[in-house]
């Protein structure tokens, strides 16, 4: 089952941006041999950290947006873990979220404006015909 995730991970900050390129490109092919698809890749800089981690107190963010099953992400993780470069990892699944965003988008749409929650109920139990019309 195809699934969307958000792969962030927080790179060493005193690596060159060549080092960067060839690692966000590593796990661009990892990603797309382990049966995935890379839908978009966020390179974000150089950003201060909350707290310190492994003795670094800034670090290079970069964000992918990833397609595929469970366990291309497994694999991704995987690699990331034993990558000395990157101090900082963190994926999240995000189809759930826009099922919701997408589910509350068409409630609003359904809404007209000063009628609010009575006409959605009505047009839920299939009462659309008895809804006041719009002048």
């Amino acid at each position: 089952m195809q699934r969307t995730y958000e792969i962030m991970f927080i790179v060493r900050p005193d690596l060159a941006d060549e080092d960067v390129d060839k690692l966000v490109a590593t796990m661009e092919t990892n990603i797309a041999n382990a049966g995935g698809s890379i839908t978009g890749t966020q390179r974000m800089g150089k950003r201060r950290l909350a707290y310190s981690v492994r003795k670094f107190q800034d670090g290079n963010y970069i964000l992918f947006n990833v397609e595929g099953p469970g366990s291309v992400i497994k694999e991704a993780e995987r690699r990331l873990r034993v990558a000395e470069q990157v101090i900082k990892f963190i994926t999240v699944r995000t189809d759930e979220e826009g099922k919701r965003l997408d589910k509350v988008r068409k409630l609003r749409e359904s809404h007209v404006k000063g009628q609010g929650r009575q006409r959605a109920e009505s047009e839920a139990a299939g009462g659309a015909e008895a809804a006041p019309a719009q002048a």
